[in-house]
Order: structure tokens, then C-alpha cells, then sequence
């Protein structure tokens, strides 16, 4: 039983981790986008079709960061050049990838193809208890584990990551310094864009290998919220999303046991776990204990600088 539960925590978890940690490097960079629930969708869509019709899962990843990551781009230019509303793009986006994604996937509805299999670690998927749901996962599971520490590497011991960490603090500073602001925020912003649409991309590719519109059901606004919560780290990124991967498999867990408890309650188990991660990271930015950048959704403007 406990090692089905890590198992079904680690898959479920595994999507919500590749959104966090795209919106992690967005909003380094000072810019918040609240178009991770559309980008994921776009993301799964590309990689889905992509693999459907060339039966390549490869070129499927591929389709699934670039697509998403175009789309996250038109926001970044929308936030940097042209100095827009990031709030207002950003629900814009989400919007966009909901509506494209259900006209151009509505002949794809069902559809199925063979997704990644899972690879087994000699030894160590053998370990009582935890072995099999550790190391019998797919290539997806584990590259995104490996993300956590190697962005984590990046942000803090590499000089394009404290510039870019610069940008998202003081852009004013960063400009005066040479930094190229706007070319850090629009990398960051397609950069972190793709990986929210591979963490799409692993709904419709690993998980369910399926097309089924709106597959995300809030897994990007729970991303969002994610950030907040983990102070911006990508390594406490990882246990909030498993810990909400476990939520779900945990809910799913009662329903599949009969539970007496409604089907609705347990299904709004993760979104009232959302809430309440919000008030609890709410309360720490009023404290003043927060890690957010400090000129994250500000609009910075050259011609402002003094």
C-alpha cells in the first residue's frame, strides 16, 4: 500500500513540479505569469499531436517546450517592450491556451497513443518498501527531479543566474551594471514557459496517455500558488509538489476504496490545500519573511532609470 501511494504521489506530483519550476525562472526574471494553467495545455496538446502523428515521444518534448515556450515569449515581449499588464496577460494567456487547445484537439478527444515507459534502476528499485516507486519511473520523472537541483545550480553558483536573480531584484541596477534586462526576462520567460508546457506535455505523454480536453483540471493555478509557497526554491518546489501529488493520490486512493465520503469533497481536496498554502504564504510576505523578488511584477522602463 505505501509504496503504491509513493508511486501514484510521484507521478501525480511530477507534472505540477515542471510547472513550478518553469514559473520559478519566470518570475525570477520579475515577471509573474499567470498563464502556467494555458501553457501547460499547449504543451500537452503539441506533444500529444506531435507523437500521434509521428510516433516519435521525442519530437513529442520537443513540440511540448517549443510550442509552450512561443506562447509564454508573446507574453514576455507583451510584458517587456510594450510594457503591459503582466496580470492581465497572463489570465489572457491562460484563456487562449484553454480555447485554442479545445478547437484544435476537439478531433483528438480520445485518442490514444503508447506513452513513456517506465526504467528500472538495477538495485535500487529492489530496496524494500520504496525501491519499485523510487526507481521504476519514467525518463520524464526523473529528469525533472534532475531539473531541481540543476536549476537550483544555475540560479545561485553561475553568473547568469545572479544576473539574471539581478534582473528580478533591481532591473534598474542590473541596466546600469550591463546586464541586458529585457533579453533575460524574455529567455526566462520562454525558457520557463517550456517547461510549464512539459509539464503539460507529461499529462498527455506519460500519465494519461491520452488527449482529453482541459486535462490540466487547475494543476497550473496550484503551480502558481506553489511558487509562493516554496519562496521561490526550487528544492522546496519539490516537496510541495509531491506533497500535492499526494493529495490527489490519496483522494483517488478513497474513491478507488468506496469510501462514504462524496466523490466532489475528495476531488476538492487539492484546491482547498491551494487556498490554503495561499493564506499561509500570504501571511509570511506581510511578515516580511518572503524570498519574493523585489520588483516582480513591476514594470521597468529604461527611460525611468535615474
Amino acid at each position: 500500500m505505501i509504496s503504491i501511494i509513493i508511486d501514484a504521489t510521484i507521478r501525480a506530483g511530477t507534472s505540477i513540479l515542471y510547472a513550478t519550476l518553469g514559473e520559478i525562472i519566470i518570475e525570477r526574471s520579475g515577471i509573474i505569469n499567470l498563464g502556467i494553467e494555458g501553457l501547460m495545455l499547449i504543451g500537452a496538446l503539441a506533444g500529444f499531436y506531435t507523437t500521434y502523428t509521428t510516433q516519435s515521444l521525442i519530437l513529442g518534448v520537443f513540440a511540448a517546450v517549443f510550442a509552450a515556450g512561443l506562447a509564454g515569449l508573446i507574453h514576455g515581449i507583451l510584458c517587456t517592450y510594450f510594457k503591459g499588464n503582466q496580470i492581465v496577460s497572463g489570465l489572457a494567456l491562460t484563456m487562449f491556451g484553454v480555447g485554442i487547445t479545445a478547437v484544435l484537439g476537439k478531433s483528438m478527444v480520445g485518442q490514444t497513443i503508447v506513452g513513456f515507459k517506465r526504467i528500472e534502476i538495477p538495485v535500487l528499485s529492489k530496496i524494500p518498501i520504496i525501491g519499485n516507486s523510487l526507481f521504476n519511473q519514467d525518463i520524464l520523472v526523473y529528469l525533472s527531479i534532475l531539473l531541481v537541483f540543476l536549476i537550483s545550480f544555475f540560479l545561485y553558483r553561475t553568473v547568469w543566474g545572479l544576473n539574471l536573480r539581478t534582473v528580478g531584484e533591481n532591473p534598474y541596477a542590473a541596466d546600469v551594471s550591463g546586464i541586458d534586462t529585457y533579453k533575460y526576462r524574455l529567455v526566462a520567460t520562454f525558457i520557463g514557459s517550456g517547461l510549464a508546457g512539459l509539464g503539460g506535455a507529461y499529462l498527455s505523454l506519460a500519465y494519461t496517455p491520452l488527449w482529453i480536453e482541459n486535462m490540466t483540471a487547475g494543476r497550473g493555478w496550484i503551480a502558481v500558488a506553489l511558487v509562493i509557497f516554496s519562496s521561490w526554491s526550487c528544492k522546496r518546489a519539490l516537496f510541495g509538489a509531491y506533497f500535492f501529488g499526494g493529495i490527489s493520490a490519496i483522494q483517488l486512493r478513497f474513491q478507488a476504496m468506496g469510501t462514504t465520503i462524496s466523490a466532489h469533497i475528495l476531488q476538492m481536496l487539492p484546491y482547498i490545500f491551494t487556498i490554503i498554502v495561499l493564506i499561509i504564504a500570504t501571511i509570511k510576505i506581510e511578515k516580511g519573511s518572503s524570498s519574493q523578488p523585489e520588483s516582480l511584477g513591476l514594470v521597468y522602463d529604461r527611460e525611468d532609470r535615474k
